[in-house]
């Protein structure tokens, strides 16, 4: 242990404190940095989450003993390890968390159902279903929460009149929903509560637009629908045509505006034709009749005459008379065509396309693109290819015009597709802040070994030497003579006599040091004229 003691003896107390405190920085930084490195990466485990579902998941994490954070004024998101999302998110899903705010028929997984009222009993299924619809209604994507009212009025025995049921619902939305979706949340709601009609639901989003009114009338519904119907129609034939416009003239260079009319009328005829060219026997009947007379003659009457076994007068001297009638009748069936023709609203009444084309670009002499305007054949030719795609109808009325005007933007250069492993590697946002997070701490941990490891270790570690010309004077060095080094505990003060003669004989063996080099420099240059001297120095002694 001598050799150790002897060198903190020989460092001071001023260099063990600099080794000391260069010691604790590096161990707290190397601490910092290893902790920030090996600290798990943080994921989202549940978002825009209630107040009672955020207390409950953070209450289960507690108990497992992992590390989580929240964020959010009121903690409605919660991050986890990103290890451990997948089974964290099933393990709740199984406790039911979180229920966002309401229940489904597990309600009556939890009651007695025995000690129950009928009044509890329908009002926890009125629960159970409001419950399990929204559930229905977050499954769509831009739909993150929902909350339902049901108006389902009781059944009487004795009344004729029943009021139908009617519904509300308010959605919290990621963004915007299109009419059909909209469409959609209504018929699922009313295909699930009997008797509830589509046009009974009202809906309204969390910024208080109403999204479908359960107060229009039937015909204003079907207003709504003939709306959506044009616009669904004009985005199809507009996404046709740009479609066919843009594999000519390039992607972007073309503008197309499509304008649809519709008959809102519905239309009922009916029609019947008879043809009496085609004739079909419907029924045949004949009728056969004849009849047979005899006059009488001019005996008279006489006993014999009366005898049984006698001869009729009348056979005797009569006339007789015959006839026969032959009657046919012949009923034909007439052929009869009934039709009956039901136009619905929503047939198109006009179309009128607008198309402008940009011109072509062909590099100049300066190297900037040269606008050059499009040919007419080209021109037509596109036209004609426009009319083919919207179903163009003159005796309708339509209109297509396809207009070359140059734009006010420039074509923009086509991107050159990465090849190689940059094309394969396609890192997410989490992985380049957490690239960006390491590079901060490597940038850091270079900073702060060069600016202040590196000067302390160099100044601690650094080895007394003497200067070169006190060792060429051959002047002895006092401990702690020399500057940067630690002060020995029998240096002469600052001030001292001492220290002076130590300047002074600094100094003259410097002078001496210059001197020598001198005289050596003479006799390399001039050997015989140092000779010379020599021998007479001799001589004279």
């Amino acid at each position: 242990m001598k050799p150790v003691l002897d060198l903190v003896a020989k460092f001071g107390p001023a260099r063990l404190a600099a080794m000391g405190a260069v010691t604790l920085t590096l161990v707290g930084f190397f601490a910092f940095v290893i902790l920030r490195v090996s600290r798990p990466e943080m994921g989202v485990l549940y978002a825009d989450l209630s107040m009672q579902d955020a207390s409950a998941v953070i209450r289960d994490l507690d108990a497992r003993g992992l590390r989580y954070e929240t964020r959010g004024e009121m903690g409605q998101t919660i991050l986890a390890p990103r290890a451990d999302l997948a089974r964290l998110r099933m393990d709740l899903a199984g406790k039911g968390l979180p229920s966002a705010g309401g229940v489904g028929y597990e309600i009556f997984d939890k009651g007695d159902a025995f000690s129950s009222t009928t009044f509890v009993q329908n009002v926890n299924h009125l629960r159970a279903l409001e419950g399990e619809l929204a559930r229905s209604i977050r499954a769509i994507g831009r739909v993150q929460a929902a909350r339902i009212h049901l108006v389902i009025p009781e059944k009487r025995l004795f009344a004729r009149d029943r009021e139908p049921p009617s519904a509300a619902i308010v959605l919290k939305l990621s963004g915007d929903l299109d009419p059909g979706q909209v469409r959609a949340v209504r018929h699922l709601v009313a295909s699930s509560v009997e008797g509830l009609k589509p046009d009974r639901i009202s809906i309204v989003d969390e910024r208080g637009r109403l999204l479908a009114d359960g107060a229009k009338p039937e015909d204003a519904q079907g207003r709504l629908g003939l709306d959506e119907r044009q616009a669904n129609l004009e985005h199809r034939l507009r996404a046709q045509v740009e479609g066919i416009v843009a594999g000519i003239v390039g992607s972007g260079r073309a503008r197309v505006q499509v304008a649809a009319e519709l008959d809102a009328n519905r239309i009922e005829s009916r029609s019947e034709t008879f043809d009496p060219e085609s004739r079909v026997v419907r029924s045949t009947q004949t009728r056969s009749e004849t009849q047979q007379s005899q006059g009488p003659g001019e005996t008279g009457v006489s006993v014999g005459n009366e005898l049984p076994g006698a001869r009729d007068p009348a056979q005797q001297n009569g006339t007789r008379e015959a006839s026969n009638k032959n009657e046919e009748t012949t009923n034909y069936e007439i052929s009869r065509v009934t039709r009956t023709e039901i136009n619905e609203g929503g047939r198109i009444r006009r179309l009128s396309v607008a198309v402008v084309i940009d011109g072509t670009y062909t590099p100049g002499p300066d190297g900037r693109p040269v606008y050059a305007p499009r040919p007419q054949d080209e021109l037509d030719r596109i036209t004609a290819l426009v009319r083919t795609a919207v179903g163009y109808d003159k005796a309708r009325g339509d209109q297509i015009e396809v207009v070359n005007l140059r734009f006010a933007e420039g074509p923009v250069p086509a991107e050159i597709p990465e090849e190689g492993l940059l094309a394969s590697f396609k890192p997410t946002k989490e992985d380049v802040l957490r690239l960006a997070e390491l590079g901060v701490l490597a940038l850091l941990t270079l900073v702060v070994v060069l600016a202040v490891v590196r000067p302390l270790l160099r100044r601690v570690i650094a080895v007394d030497a003497p200067p070169a010309e006190l060792v060429a004077a051959g002047i002895p060095v006092l401990p702690g003579a020399l500057p940067g080094a630690a002060p020995a505990e029998d240096a002469p003060p600052p001030d001292s006599p001492a220290k002076h003669l130590v300047d002074f004989a600094r100094i003259n063996g410097k002078l001496q040091a210059e001197t020598i080099e001198r005289v050596a420099d003479i006799v390399r240059q001039n050997p015989a004229e140092t000779a010379e001297v020599l021998r007479n120095w001799i001589n004279d002694r």
